[in-house]
């Protein structure tokens, strides 16, 4: 293909294909992250799930509550009786109508704590609800973290990818010059021109990536229907837990260690209402009632009194229902045990991984100071005929890698910051 066609088609791209792309994203809604947080903590489906939960469970309280209050119940009814009799061969019908209303009540006196301990047992169950919503938050809070950096990242990677593409078309342009003047090999410039191609892959490669990643930061914000976004902050590290923390006490204040204990005094409750089977239950009835013949009914009827129940035989139920109660408590103590070790191993993991991706940051910066000046020197001396090209374009490769490794250095850094503010147990609202 003739070089003055190679030219042309390496306009009309950038004359038709680049211009069209700014102008779709000129169109893109924009979010911050605290705009993301906002959309996300009104809308995300998870979140509305764990909010439900927490209302079931103040709900199951409050029938659990209202055994302890007064039963009151009331009635209403007719009914028509009609008999006949037979006397001296003569037949006779009588027809006796019945009304009545009335009211009774119960209530509860003793039943051996059972229901109070029931009660106290469905208050802790609230309080596990509440820290399962905590929780639901510190997750929603890292996928949508993740979601965002990562959007962050691939416009970042547009912009490199751009980047790149004019410096493989500078090159094309310079190498093609010394090619057609004898004073550079075929070689070089076929590679030049693979190195164009393979930035025009890339571009087209991270805006399918884009698509993907508006996708996700989406779905993490709790909408319904894909539109183009793009968001905009600083690949800089917020949070100033750079020194070493006590983890044992940052365990103390995680949500999903809230929750085993919360799990573990309900079970402790479960035992004492398990126990409380072994006593009587005592209860006072009281009713009034009216009934009559005719309506509204006249006759008035009023009782009171006590009931006293207490299960004599039954199989060994409440021994087997004691330990059964046990056994949950137990397994509740062993899974907040299990759950605080845990919790306090991710983490030291997560913090070192934090420090870790801070000081890798750090040293590809200097990589990419180093290579950016590398770059210059060496295409000033290509230009100048000093080195070769296989040397230029060892140079410029190591330019174009540190770039991207740069860029991936950053976006990891503000994800291990992620994964270090869920493992603190932070939840979507956290400024950080």
């Amino acid at each position: 293909m003739p070089k003055s066609v190679k030219l042309v088609i390496i306009l009309l791209f950038l004359g038709i294909i680049l211009p069209s792309y700014a102008q779709v994203h000129a169109a893109e809604e924009t979010l911050a992250w605290q705009d993301c947080v906002k959309e996300a903590a009104k809308n995300h489906p998870d979140l509305i799930s764990s909010q439900e939960a927490v209302k079931q469970t103040e709900a199951a309280k409050a029938i659990t509550s209202s055994t302890l209050m007064p039963q009151v119940d009331s009635s209403a009814g007719y009914s028509r009786t009609g008999t006949s009799t037979t006397t001296a061969g003569k037949k006779t019908r009588k027809t006796v109508n019945s009304f009545t209303y009335g009211a009774t009540g119960t209530q509860l006196l003793f039943d051996g704590r059972k229901t109070l301990n029931n009660v106290k047992t469905a208050a802790e169950n609230i309080k596990a609800a509440q820290y399962n919503y905590k929780f639901t938050s510190t997750e929603v809070r890292l996928r949508l973290r993740t979601a965002f950096i990562d959007l962050l990242k691939i416009q970042e990677l547009l912009n490199i990818t751009q980047q790149i593409y004019n410096i493989r078309r500078s090159d094309l342009e310079l190498i093609t010059l010394r090619y057609q003047s004898g004073i550079e090999h075929r070689g070089a410039l076929l590679t030049a021109e693979a190195n164009l191609a393979q930035a025009e892959f890339e571009i087209a490669q991270a805006n399918r990536e884009l698509e993907v990643a508006q996708r996700d930061l989406i779905k993490e914000i709790g909408r319904t229907k894909f539109s183009a976004l793009r968001v905009k902050g600083e690949f800089t590290v917020v949070d100033s837990s750079l020194e070493r923390p006590d983890f044992e006490v940052l365990a103390e204040d995680n949500p999903s260690l809230g929750k085993l204990i919360a799990k573990k005094n309900a079970a402790s409750y479960g035992i004492n209402a398990a126990k409380a089977n072994f006593f009587p239950q005592l209860s006072a009835d009281m009713g009034a009632n009216k009934t009559s013949s005719l309506w509204p009914p006249r006759n008035s009827e009023v009782s009171a009194g006590l009931t006293l129940s207490f299960p004599l035989l039954e199989g060994g139920l409440r021994s087997a229902e004691v330990a059964q109660a046990k056994s949950i408590f137990n397994q509740a103590e062993a899974d907040e045990r299990s759950g605080k070790d845990g919790i306090i191993l991710a983490l030291q993991q997560t913090w070192a991984a934090f420090l870790d991706a801070v000081e890798t940051q750090e040293v590809q910066n200097k990589f990419l100071a180093a290579a950016i000046e590398r770059a210059n020197i060496a295409e000033a001396q290509y230009s100048l005929g000093l080195i070769q090209f296989d040397n230029w374009t060892i140079i410029e490769d190591d330019l174009v890698n540190t770039k991207k490794a740069y860029l991936s250095a950053q976006a990891n850094t503000l994800t291990a910051e992620a994964n270090w503010i869920q493992a603190k147990g932070e939840t979507l609202e956290y400024a950080g």
